[in-house]
């Protein structure tokens, strides 16, 4: 690394308030031990990242310059940002970068290229760099530019955030601690369908909130092991719409937590972002802490919630990963993301 320009794609698409302030930093904190490892070894370190959905072009509300001030605040380094991602200009700073200098990219997203995996795209991204690390777990499922294709021109490898993804989930896949009780929550069942068939396979238990239970209903889906399915008994309902569990779902479900070695937890089990409704996802929070179980836990709104209520730190792993995470379990390492990296 000594000397060398090291591209690293992060993942700081952090959740925004309407004023564009960080509500979350957890992804920025996560990727700093990589940072770290790389101003230690005498790198030139030039990071990108995209924020939000831009469409492909410029929105003032989506520029990383909250991030450079978070990034400033941990690290306490000098770090410039770029006013873009690509471009002759920018190729001729990173050439004059010092060891141990950090450079932000602009979102990669203002370019429409990026999301359509444009080629040309990772190529121009690529001459930034003399080498690649992928340290962005939450978008290894989508084969982006600055994901799958910049590894197609530059020597490439994983940073500390990606291992560290990769072998706490493969815990759950390969040889989880029995008994384990899965928890699924949120909704879209249609999108958690070939999650729940495969968890099915590997669980003792699956624990669904009640949306997901009304969905499966609604639609007829059909499950491989319905015996090990624990349905909600009873909830909150308004205008027969579950917005919570109830007490007996609360007890029934921290009975089967009690007992368990390891736990995979995704989704919340209330409309979490009303307090009235989030007391179902707060109790089995609090059981899945007090089990001392190996717990792995994941999906945008739960970890928010957690980290509102300031306990994330008490599960075993808390992936940064939504969607990544559920495909991973899924798929396993084929990823795209993954996947380009075994060549």
């Amino acid at each position: 690394m000594k000397n060398k320009r090291v591209l690293v794609r992060c993942d700081f698409n952090v959740p925004l308030d309407n004023q564009g302030n960080i509500l979350d930093d957890s992804r920025i904190k996560e990727t700093l031990p990589t940072i770290e490892y790389l101003v230690k070894e005498k790198a030139k370190i030039v990071l990108m990242s995209h924020l939000g959905d831009p469409g492909g072009k410029v929105v003032d509300g989506l520029k990383l310059d909250k991030v450079q001030e978070k990034l400033l605040e941990y690290l306490d380094l000098s770090i410039t940002k770029a006013p873009d991602c690509v471009g002759g200009e920018i190729e001729e700073y990173t050439k004059k970068l010092q060891v141990g200098e950090i450079l932000l990219l602009e979102n990669l997203r203002f370019h429409k290229e990026e999301i359509k995996g444009d080629l040309s795209f990772a190529r121009a991204l690529s001459q930034l760099g003399d080498i690649y690390i992928n340290d962005a777990f939450g978008i290894c499922h989508r084969p982006h530019a600055s994901v799958v294709g910049i590894p197609k021109y530059l020597p490439s490898g994983i940073g500390f955030l990606l291992e560290k993804e990769i072998k706490n989930l493969e815990k759950i896949l390969k040889n989880p601690e029995k008994p384990m009780v899965t928890i699924i929550g949120g909704k879209k069942v249609e999108a958690k369908s070939k999650l729940i068939n495969k968890i099915l396979e590997i669980t003792d238990f699956l624990l669904v909130g009640g949306l997901i239970k009304n969905e499966m209903e609604k639609t007829g889906m059909k499950v491989k092991y319905p015996e090990k399915l624990i349905l909600p008994v009873d909830g909150i309902k308004i205008n027969g719409e579950n917005f919570d569990i109830g007490e007996k779902t609360i007890i029934l479900f921290k009975e089967k937590v009690q007992e368990a070695k390891t736990i995979f937890w995704n989704g919340p089990l209330g409309m979490i972002e009303k307090e009235e409704f989030s007391k179902g996802t707060l109790e089995i929070a609090k059981a899945v802490i007090d089990s001392k179980a190996f717990s792995v836990v994941g999906g945008g709104e739960t970890i928010e919630f957690l980290n509102r209520k300031g306990i994330s730190s008490k599960f075993s792993h808390v992936s940064t990963g939504g969607g990544a995470m559920l495909e991973f379990i899924t798929e396993g390492e084929e990823l795209p993301g993954l996947k380009v990296l075994k060549h």
